[in-house]
């Protein structure tokens, strides 16, 4: 029996952290102001999150990688510009270099203090932000059969996204070390294999029945079935410091829920692998980043992750070329080459060090570029 044939359409949503242009550390309770006045220009695609000094941009529904980027630099600006006035900033890291989280404020709004309650420290510790793109497969059963085979990419996405490697005033040595915070709430990490959409819901379904859950969008996964829309939410991803390796990665997204599709139609699919072996994949790219090798799971050993990317881009060349975002996806390479946000963010550290800075002043650099380049090729 066949399936719908998915719309691909695509959502990109991006959550910043807010600092004070002077001090460059967190703004724990900024001007309400901030928020009221970027919904107004935006019609409410800006959101609050979490923590206070987090705020969260949501482009629309589009039907192209071109409508997606020229909407989230809309955001991107309309945030800019806003905070700006008040003497802040955004960031797109996906932690902040020296700010504690003890020192945080959680938004007052009822879902949140929900969390907060429930969670405990585990939920008050997420000073962490995180990108996630959202895929138009509205057929519940190839949702389910793309969430499956798209686990096994997900650590090479990662692996081209990472931002944060600093925590507290500590270099980690991970190149994300937003997924530790993370995956210590329940629900989290890679998503589990179903044969069906009506397997998939009768393990949600137990939850909420046994009042664990009151709807799944309480299940954080890496990549997920959208409680809220008929997409597939790809959410392993850090926040992208520059708006082309965003729009890159939400392009080699869609490229590759595209390509599995047509694999689909052929009465093919990707191979499904144990959890143990993706697990060791995504735990690499958060260690290393693009820096060490990953997996090659069908040759049993490790290849360099530009190897692997290029067999990516290679794969999907058609996908690519069909959805006229060619030159989106090969920018790929030029991450490759001078790195994520995380090894621009070291590289700026040392370089400050280097030439006689303390640590906190090279700390106060790195926050200097991540303004910067938030902000830059918004146009």
């Amino acid at each position: 029996m066949g399936v719908r044939e998915p719309t691909l359409t695509l959502g990109i949503e991006e959550e910043y952290l807010l600092v004070d242009r002077s001090t460059l550390d967190l703004v724990s309770d900024p001007p309400a102001k901030i928020l009221a006045e970027c919904q107004r220009l935006t019609s409410k695609q800006v959101s609050p999150e979490f923590l206070r000094s987090q705020i969260e941009v949501g482009t629309k529904v589009c039907r192209s990688i071109a409508e997606a980027r020229s909407d989230l630099a809309r955001l991107r600006r309309v945030v800019a510009d806003v905070a700006g006035e008040e003497g802040l900033a955004p960031i797109a890291a996906s932690t902040h270099p020296f700010a504690l989280w003890t020192e945080q404020q959680t938004s007052p709004i009822q879902r949140y203090s929900n969390l907060s309650e429930e969670l405990q420290t585990a939920a008050r510790r997420l000073l962490i932000c995180g990108m996630h793109v959202h895929v138009g497969v509205e057929d519940d059963e190839l949702r389910i059969d793309l969430l499956s085979q798209m686990r096994y990419f997900l650590p090479h996405l990662l692996s081209l996204s990472t931002s944060s490697p600093f925590w507290e005033g500590m270099d980690t040595g991970l190149r994300s070390y937003r997924l530790t915070i993370l995956d210590t709430l329940p629900r989290t990490g890679l998503p589990e294999h179903f044969e069906s959409y009506a397997e998939y819901r009768r393990h949600v379904d137990a939850l909420i029945d046994a009042g664990l859950l009151e709807d799944a969008t309480k299940i954080w996964w890496d990549l997920r079935p959208s409680a809220r829309y008929p997409t597939l939410e790809t959410r392993i991803f850090d926040v992208c410091t520059s708006i082309d390796d965003a729009v890159c990665l939400a392009a080699i997204t869609v490229c590759l829920l595209r390509r599995l599709y047509r694999l689909r139609q052929a009465n093919q699919r990707w191979r499904i692998y144990s959890p143990m072996l993706l697990n060791e994949n995504r735990w690499r790219a958060m260690r290393y980043g693009k820096d060490e090798g990953l997996l090659d799971l069908a040759k049993g050993a490790l290849v360099p992750v530009p190897e692997l990317i290029e067999e990516i881009l290679e794969l999907i060349a058609e996908d690519a070329q069909a959805l006229d975002c060619t030159a989106e996806v090969a920018h790929a390479r030029e991450i490759l080459t001078r790195g994520t946000s995380a090894h621009r963010q070291v590289q700026a550290y040392e370089r400050a060090r280097q030439a006689g800075a303390s640590e906190q002043e090279a700390l106060r650099e790195v926050v200097d570029f991540l303004i910067e380049e938030t902000a830059a090729g918004l146009q």
